[in-house]
């Protein structure tokens, strides 16, 4: 038994790894293109980004969430005893700041 190859055994060998090797260089050079090295960075920035805009979305809908809790009771109704206090700061900030606008006018 002879584990001999023909010559065009070999032939065909060496013609398969050359398109192997062929395929492989186009691969690397499509990867290291400077078109698909930008490509690849803006995907991964954006993937970043998506992910940070996505994590302050939830951060400011808890924060509102909480605000909320504390001027709205479990039913729904408004809680009056912090509503109200909030309201007269708000109004007598508001007419301070009137006032001081007025009076540098005059």
């Amino acid at each position: 038994m002879s584990d001999a190859r023909t010559p065009a055994q070999i032939e065909a060998d060496i013609v398969r790894r050359r398109d192997q090797l062929a395929e492989t260089l186009d691969e690397i050079g499509v990867r290291v293109h400077p078109k698909t090295v930008i490509g690849d960075a803006k995907a991964r920035i954006a993937s970043t980004v998506d992910h940070t805009a996505g994590r302050a979305v939830v951060a400011v809908n808890r924060a509102v969430s909480d605000v909320k809790a504390q001027f709205v009771s479990e039913d729904g109704g408004p809680r009056l005893e912090r509503l109200v206090p909030v309201a007269l700061v708000t109004v007598a900030v508001v007419g301070l700041l009137a006032f001081s606008v007025r009076r540098r006018r005059a």
